[in-house]
């Protein structure tokens, strides 16, 4: 029969039928994800591979090894208190370079002590400091 309903479209004569269809394809329209980049991270994933490092770098040579545990996205508390004074500045230059390439986000939580965080981990808050602290 879908030959003779083609047939009959054709001269006019199932033109109502048609219609109808078309009705119904309009209202059974579903829309789909658009393809591209999913920012959504698996609970399992984050889970099984979150871990925050802590560490208190003695040589600027260490800042490297920071900045990878950022890009396999763990978040890393950085105590600067044992480098030179000129050298904690390096540091957290460099890992506020590699946290802005990574989306992240860097915080000072202390006298030296700063929070590194990539872009899945939010951090909320704010940590005051006292009027008499040096910096």
């Amino acid at each position: 029969m879908g030959m003779m309903h083609r047939i009959m479209g054709f001269f006019g004569l199932a033109e109502e039928q048609v219609v109808e269809r078309e009705e119904l394809l309009e209202e059974e329209v579903v829309s789909f994800p658009k393809k591209g980049k999913n920012n959504v991270i698996p609970l399992q994933q984050v889970k099984s591979n979150l871990r925050v490092i802590l560490c208190e770098p003695r040589t600027y040579e260490e800042a490297q090894e920071m900045a990878d545990h950022l890009k396999q996205k763990r978040p890393i508390i950085v105590n600067l208190q044992r480098l030179p004074k000129e050298q904690a500045r390096r540091f957290i230059d460099f890992l506020s370079g590699t946290v802005y390439a990574l989306n992240g986000n860097i915080q000072k939580v202390g006298l030296h002590i700063f929070l590194c965080a990539p872009e899945h981990v939010d951090v909320q808050g704010s940590i005051t400091q006292l009027e008499n602290e040096t910096n």
